[in-house]
């Protein structure tokens, strides 16, 4: 099995942001308080190292709520061993950044 990169704590709160549910990058800058100039070169990144993948709403959608499309993302097999791994390097990721899972509990 291949090595997993080693992220940046930028790039793991991404990663455990959208884990959490927060797909668009809005939600994921309110959540982590990073500003947009910081998240969105960072998700193309992760993006282009295929740890995320993305895809644009419908037009249709967005015209229903009165806003501009959102590009939504979703964790690759090989982004969630990612964020494993970084969870184990940064203990404090799950607390800043409850799953689905942990916020029901």
């Amino acid at each position: 099995m291949a090595s997993v990169a080693k992220l940046s704590h930028t790039a793991a709160m991404i990663l455990q942001a959208i884990d959490a549910g927060l797909i668009y990058g809005f939600s994921i800058m309110e959540m982590t308080g990073l500003p947009s100039g910081t998240v969105y070169p960072a998700m193309r990144r992760l993006e282009r190292d295929k740890l995320i993948c993305s895809r644009w709403e419908r037009q249709s959608i967005a015209d229903a709520d009165q806003r501009p499309p959102r590009k939504y993302y979703k964790l690759t097999t090989t982004g969630a061993e990612a964020l494993k791994a970084s969870r184990n390097r940064y203990p404090l990721l799950e607390r800043m950044i409850p799953t689905v899972e942990e916020k029901s509990l």
